[in-house]
Parts: structure tokens; sequence; C-alpha cells
């Protein structure tokens, strides 16, 4: 074991290492020794290999001894050395304050939020989506702005922007939903610690939508597109069966794997859906046909595989193209009432209330979180509702009501 020795100033000390060199000599680990309170004290410096030398020690223990006659500041090695130590922490908090305070929007979007999206949302298409809105029009107007510095009247100059471009009510709204969702993010991840100027409590007034889309197929109609997907292309044929006899979101068919199915029962496992919950689905003898046709994979592999065998990620073209072929949107310029895939969805809600299936079981079978979302179809059943009260009248014709007895 190495034996400490002398060095030429009082009070510091080092030993020299048996194996360890600096340079062409041993390398050697400084001490200094001194008294504190009436107690000896000593206490390791370093390794010359690190930078410490006899002087660099002995200006330490000058300082220390310094700090006792004076009674202030650190009296030995290890209090100099954590209030060191607690000034670093101060200064990297107070320059990671600063940087809080410096990062900007689009540093935000880039480098936190778009990331956390991709790598925990299922949908590509949505992910793409707030991606072209940031770049074609939240980040010309803050992307280059500081969080805190973003104001309401910024958020107008969005809306206004997208407006004249005649951008639809829906894709501003989208977009202001986007910049919330970011300024969200960044206070949930200590990365803003302000106001959200586009949060609920915000001045910027969301544009009104009424983006429902309430078209819906008649039998004929259903079955002439059914006909016609059929002679393109077999995949989304089977598809839009699906949606129509189940109600079943796209999204909903593309993640659908043959463990969910269960042919025995008829039955159907829908699981993270977009409300995340799982839900039933019920097979028609149509559609229970349709699955026994289509080749059967394992229990992990998709129903609806791309050419690939991944994910799809939307419907394919054949479907707007037997549409247009088949007149569906021919002079319709509202959106809301062009035929879409998710038309079919609608078709499935809206044929089970003109059958008298009540709101409630319609609201279970679609899986809508909220009734509002379900209550759209109410007025589909009105004919439902007429021909009970006319069945009424003629099941007693011999009982008018009076004037005098409506309230």
């Amino acid at each position: 074991m190495s034996k400490w020795k002398a060095s030429g100033t009082r009070g510091v000390r080092y030993y020299e290492h048996e194996t360890r060199c600096h340079g062409v000599r041993k390398d050697r680990y400084f001490a200094i020794r001194f008294q504190s309170g009436g107690v000896r004290l000593e206490e390791a410096v370093g390794w010359a290999s690190k930078g410490w030398t006899e002087r660099k020690a002995a200006a330490i223990l000058a300082e220390l001894l310094e700090n006792h006659r004076r009674g202030v500041g650190p009296r030995t090695l290890a209090e100099q050395r954590e209030i060191g130590a607690a000034q670093r922490r101060e200064q990297e908090a107070l320059a990671k304050q600063a940087a809080k305070a410096a990062i900007t929007f689009r540093e935000v979007f880039a480098e936190h939020y778009l990331p956390h999206i991709k790598e925990n949302r299922r949908s590509e298409r949505a992910t793409k989506t707030e991606s072209g809105l940031f770049r074609r029009w939240i980040d010309p107007i803050i992307g280059y702005k500081i969080l805190s510095a973003i104001v309401a009247l910024d958020l107008e100059r969005i809306k206004r922007d997208m407006a004249t471009a005649g951008r639809a009510p829906r894709s501003i709204e989208y977009a202001l939903a986007v910049v919330r969702q970011v300024f969200n993010h960044a206070v949930n991840h200590g990365l803003y610690a302000g106001q959200n100027p586009a949060g609920g409590s915000g001045k910027v007034k969301r544009p009104k939508v009424d983006n429902r889309r309430m078209r819906f197929l008649t039998q004929k109609e259903a079955a002439d597109l059914l006909a016609l997907l059929a002679t393109h292309s077999s995949d989304v044929h089977d598809m839009s069966l699906l949606a129509l006899h189940t109600g079943m979101r796209a999204s909903e068919i593309f993640t659908l794997t043959w463990a969910d199915v269960d042919l025995a029962s008829g039955h159907i496992t829908l699981k993270d859906t977009k409300n995340n919950r799982n839900r039933p689905a019920f097979m028609t003898e149509a559609v229970k046909g349709m699955l026994q046709a289509r080749p059967k994979g394992q229990p992990s592999e998709l129903v609806f595989p791309s050419r690939n065998g991944k994910r799809i990620v939307q419907i394919s073209d054949s479907f707007s193209r037997s549409v247009d072929r088949l007149g569906m949107n021919e002079g319709i310029t509202d959106r809301r009432q062009r035929v879409t895939f998710h038309t079919l969805r609608h078709t499935f809600a809206s044929w089970l209330v003109e059958r008298g299936t009540d709101i409630y079981t319609v609201q279970e079978l679609l899986g809508h979180s909220d009734l509002k979302l379900t209550a759209r179809y109410a007025h589909v059943g009105e004919n439902v509702m007429r021909s009970a009260v006319e069945e009424l009248g003629r099941a007693y014709p011999n009982c008018p009501i009076s004037e005098q007895a409506v309230v």
C-alpha cells in the first residue's frame, strides 16, 4: 500500500500510485490537513493527472484557513464542493428556464409534439393532416414565435387566412385544435407554464361547424354499389359490406384481426376503438358468408391486409370511382351530402332507426360515447313514429279527441 509523503508545503501531502503514471513519473494524489473547531481534519483533493498540483492544493488550504479566521465562507473542502455543486444546479435550472422561455412554437411542434403523436397514434392520416395544417397555415404565422409571445390576434390571422383561401370551417377548427394541442403538450411536458391562447377559456372563437354527414343510402343504392364494387375489388366490396351491415368505422375494419372474429357465434370484438372502448359487432348472414369465404389467416393476422401484408391506412379509390360511376354524387356540392365510405356507417344506423330500433341501442352498436352523436338519426325515425300514431288512430276510430280535452 502506498504511503503518504510530505510535500514542500505545510498541510499538504500526497501519495504516489504504484502503477498509474502521469507523464514521466508516478501519478500523485494530494490531500490537505488542517484544524477546524479544535478537530484535526484531512480532506482529499485529487490526482495530478486530473489537474491538481501541490500549489493548487496549498491555495485551497489557504482559502479555507482564511475562511476560518474571518468566520465566513466554506470551512471545509467538502462544504466548498457542495456550495459549488449547488451553484451549478442553480445555473442549470436558470439555463433550463431560459431555454423554456425561448422555445418557439416550431420547435415544440417538430421536436416534441410531432414525434409524440407519431408514436402514440394509430392513424397515419391524422398525423399527415396535422403536419400539413402546420406547414401551410400555422407555421408562417406563429412558427417562429416563442410560446409566451403568441396571442389571440395571431390565431385570428390563421382563421382569416384560411377563410380567405376558401378553407372549410371544419379545417379552420382543426387548425386551431392543433395549436391548442401543441400548447397542451408543452404544458404537460414542462416546456411551458403560461396560458394557452387557443384553450377553452381563450378569446379566440372557434368557427361554428355542423360537419355532420347525414346522407345515407336506400336499399337499391346500396345493392347497386355493392354489385359494382364486386366487379372492381373483392376486398373493397367485402369491407363495404361489413361497414354497411355492422356500422364499423373504416379504422376498425383496417385493424380487425382474425382473433377478433368468432364465426361460430357471429360475434366480432372491436378493440381500442375511437373512444378507447371495446364493443361488440354482430354478423348478419351476409357478413358471416363473406368472412367464411375469405382466406383465413392466423389469429394475429389482419382480416383485410394491404398487398404487402401491412395495415391499410385508407380505403381504395375503387370506392369513390364506383360511387362516381353510379352518379351518387352528381350535382351535389354540399360535402356533407356526398357519399363516402363513412356513409355506409350512417346508412347502417339510419336503417336501424327506420325499422324502429331505439336510439340507445343504436348508440351502443355505433360505439358513441355521447347520445348527442346518435341523436342526429332521430329524425329518420319520424316515419316510424307517424305510423305508430296512425295505427293508434285506426285501432280506436270511435274515440276522437275533443278540443276541450286538449291541454
